[in-house]
């Protein structure tokens, strides 16, 4: 079983923030397939699937972005779903907007929803895709930008983004995922 992850916040006034482009990997998926997020436990709503052969967890935590490891780990442990078939993704602030970057490890490097899965599953070592949101050009405070809508200028990179970021979460479900990161960081 494999378990991709979209990382954000839950609620409407956060539905099209920068930090909730995890969620709309997810929504992209779900409406690729016409399924639908219809279980709900472990503080998150997530589908249960079966595609290719192999059973699927789409899952969107609801804990907030800073407990996100609360929802992934209970979740991990009832359905026995090994380290190397979790798939996180997140936004970056420090890739552009219109970037993914894909890797097998890492640290959080500041992000809150990724220090937690890291917390609570005691190792780095889970498969990620990151998302570019840019840093703000201002002097917006991180939380505020983080928490703000794209604008109209960046609506086409953010969309191409998340297509992007669904393609590399489908070719994971068929290959090793260090082929589909030769597929898809360039």
């Amino acid at each position: 079983m494999k378990c991709i992850v979209g990382l954000g916040n839950p609620g409407k006034k956060y539905h099209h923030t920068r930090h909730n482009i995890g969620f709309m990997v997810i929504d992209e998926l779900l409406s690729r397939h016409h399924w639908s997020l219809n279980k709900s436990k472990f503080n998150g709503k997530y589908a249960l699937e079966h595609d290719l052969g192999e059973k699927i967890i789409f899952l969107k935590p609801q804990t907030y972005m800073n407990l996100s490891g609360e929802c992934l780990y209970p979740l991990m442990k009832y359905y026995h779903i090994d380290i190397d078939d979790i798939l996180v993704i997140y936004d970056d602030l420090d890739l552009p907007v219109g970037k993914i970057r894909l890797r097998q490890k890492g640290g959080h490097g500041g992000h809150n929803g990724i220090r937690s899965i890291i917390d609570h599953l005691g190792t780095k070592d889970f498969k990620r895709i990151r998302i570019g949101v840019g840093r703000p050009t201002n002097s917006m405070p991180i939380v505020d930008y983080v928490l703000s809508t794209f604008p109209k200028a960046k609506q086409e990179d953010v969309h191409e983004s998340i297509k992007k970021s669904a393609d590399a979460c489908e070719a994971w479900l068929k290959a090793p995922f260090n082929e589909v990161m030769n597929e898809f960081n360039h």
